[in-house]
């Protein structure tokens, strides 16, 4: 079986942690939590983890999860302050208890009794960002006004397109042939408090079943949790869809939705025979490479799905 990560452009830094343990023989699990790690550490990454973007009231919360295409065992926590290594806290979601998501207080409590280290994830530079636009627009006389004028403004500006919101993914293929798969953020910079995206949500923002294949997504999570993206891409491929083929109508799907605030969202799949693809409602948008055969990290086009690509839903 060839060993396989993929994931968005930013899981770069961690992509030589995850290839080290599927070439020793580790499991896909194991791979996407070391890669997608290294990413939460890194202060310059302002979408996941330690430096990410905060929410309205200047905290930051993080939201993670992961899934084992073998049991489809998952785990995910959400709306977690104060820890910086969500990724493996869903681990600890997912093989020590009976739940899949756990949110909030509950998910620092948990992090507590897990032994994690607190931290405080909020740097200067991602504060100095999070500033910028309050000094521009000035206040509002509630969050909830505040929030609304902040998405709809930063969601058309195409100079800060990481101000807005950002995520990492990751899909591994170990040499037994399982999929796993992983996806981190610190959500929608200036979110309402306690906002959650897809990147928790099992089959929102990530899926993986051995039988069929995997899907992640970063972008505008409101979007793939309407249409449960991820799971669609996978369930596509169920129906007899080619990798390819099932990305495409997933996008297409999305492209239907009415939504004041729409912006990209981008999916990265992976089938059962590990082949992989990636597609994304917006130009120009990449992807990484990294097998087993080849030290090297390749970047990649997505395949762009413009508003008019054909979708089911076009006939309703």
């Amino acid at each position: 079986m060839s060993l396989l990560l993929t994931g968005s452009v930013n899981a770069h830094v961690g992509f030589p942690d995850g290839m080290d343990i599927l070439r020793s023989g580790g499991s896909a699990i194991d791979a996407v939590v070391a890669a997608i790690r290294r990413v939460e550490a890194n202060p310059g990454d302002h979408s996941v983890g330690y430096g990410g973007l905060p929410n309205l009231l200047g905290e930051v919360e993080l939201d993670a999860s992961i899934m084992d295409g073998r049991t489809l065992a998952s785990g995910a926590v959400a709306a977690l302050q104060g820890y910086q290594d969500a990724i493996d806290l869903a681990r600890v979601v997912m093989d020590e208890l009976p739940h899949v998501l756990v949110v909030g207080s509950g998910a620092s409590r948990l992090a507590v009794e897990a032994g994690f280290t607190s931290r405080d994830l909020l740097t200067h530079e991602a504060r100095a960002i999070w500033d910028a636009p309050f000094t521009e627009a000035g206040t509002a006389d509630t969050y909830r006004v505040r929030m609304r004028e902040l998405a709809g403004r930063l969601s058309q500006d195409p100079e800060r397109p990481h101000d807005a919101h950002g995520t990492v993914n990751v899909i591994a293929r170990d040499a037994a042939g399982n999929l796993a798969s992983g996806v981190s953020t610190s959500g929608w910079a200036w979110k309402f408090p306690g906002r959650v995206g897809d990147s928790p949500i099992i089959g929102a923002g990530n899926y993986a079943d051995n039988r069929w294949g995997a899907a992640t997504c970063t972008g505008r999570g409101e979007m793939a949790q309407r249409c449960c993206t991820a799971h669609s891409v996978v369930s596509f491929m169920r129906c007899g869809m080619r990798l390819s083929d099932a990305l495409r109508t997933a996008a297409g799907d999305l492209h239907q939705l009415e939504d004041d605030y729409r912006s990209e969202v981008n999916i990265i799949g992976v089938d059962r025979e590990g082949r992989h693809g990636a597609v994304s409602t917006a130009p120009g948008k990449t992807y990484i490479l990294m097998t087993g055969d080849s030290h090297d990290i390749v970047e990649l086009e997505r395949t762009y799905v413009p508003p008019n690509d054909g979708s089911p839903m076009e006939s309703r």
